[in-house]
């Protein structure tokens, strides 16, 4: 897995970098069972409101439906192929199960096509089977960790990601996020183990505008160059501060250090924040 590099044909291909896709398996097609249409949302609610803003346009997808759950337990699956994904940051793979039954799942690290996979209790700890926390050894590195058990896998899923088991006590095990937090989950919990594929993912150089709106993704204003009535940056003859006034969305909420975290209820299973004090 490497990154390509353009020649600097011109100023946009100057700085642009690509993903080389050399682990995707050759002429491979997604599996027509496993893909449905995704519709557009455009940032848009079910009332029509603009509620993400910056969002429109873009390319067409199909979605994928991937097995966050792996609930077909004690049954072994063939790795068929190894496939992109254009809704997520990380490559999927596509299994046969040897019921016939196929599904995709997210495609670790070290897993290639013709490996074996399975979903069990007594699981080897090995790239891509799936078993319960309390039956992997600490500091075992694993991906698509649930929260609630039997909810399917919710946390660290991103491309090149993974976290780390490193202390069971009583009914909960300690897992480090892969943004530095230290948190509780019940060692009932199911994970799967290794490293989420394609970690030169964050290495990626967008390197055009134009790239961006592929991605389905519209430009956006700064709040200085709005006017008062739009923004409360904007304003001003010229180029004028504000006086060094603290940074906030157009909505007047401070954006820089502002805790907006709301769920109190689960601050107990967090050992330790991502943002030390």
């Amino acid at each position: 897995m490497g990154i390509k590099i353009y020649k600097p044909t011109t100023p946009g291909r100057r700085k642009m970098t690509a993903n080389d896709f050399a682990p995707l398996t050759k002429k491979s097609k997604p599996e027509k069972s496993l893909t449905s249409p995704k519709k557009r949302s455009s940032g848009r609610n079910n009332l029509g409101r603009i509620t993400v803003r910056h969002r429109g346009g873009g390319h067409k997808r199909n979605l994928r439906k991937i097995d966050f759950k792996r609930r077909k337990l004690d049954i072994q699956a063939l790795v068929k192929a190894v496939q992109y994904d254009p809704n997520r940051s990380a490559h999927i793979a596509l299994l046969h199960y040897e019921d016939g039954v196929k599904a995709y799942i997210l495609w670790p690290v070290n897993l290639s096509v013709g490996d074996s996979v399975v979903a069990s209790e007594q699981a080897d700890i090995r790239p891509g089977n799936h078993l319960p926390l309390r039956n992997m050894p600490l500091g075992t590195a694993i991906h698509n960790l649930e929260i609630k058990l039997g909810k399917g896998g919710q946390l660290i899923r991103a491309g090149g990601s993974s976290g780390q088991l490193i202390a069971k006590e009583g009914k909960y095990a300690q897992v480090r996020l892969p943004s530095g937090e230290v948190r509780k989950i019940h060692q009932n919990c199911w994970a799967t183990v290794g490293q989420v594929g394609n970690i030169d993912h964050e290495n990626i150089k967008i390197g055009k505008a134009g790239r961006t709106r592929w991605m389905g993704r519209r430009p956006s204003v700064r709040g200085v160059a709005m006017n008062p009535v739009d923004h409360p940056h904007g304003g001003g003859e010229g180029r004028a501060g504000q006086g060094n006034p603290h940074p906030v969305t157009p909505w007047g909420v401070p954006t820089k250090g502002y805790k907006t975290r709301k769920s109190s209820r689960t601050n107990k299973f967090i050992v330790r924040r991502r943002k030390s004090k």
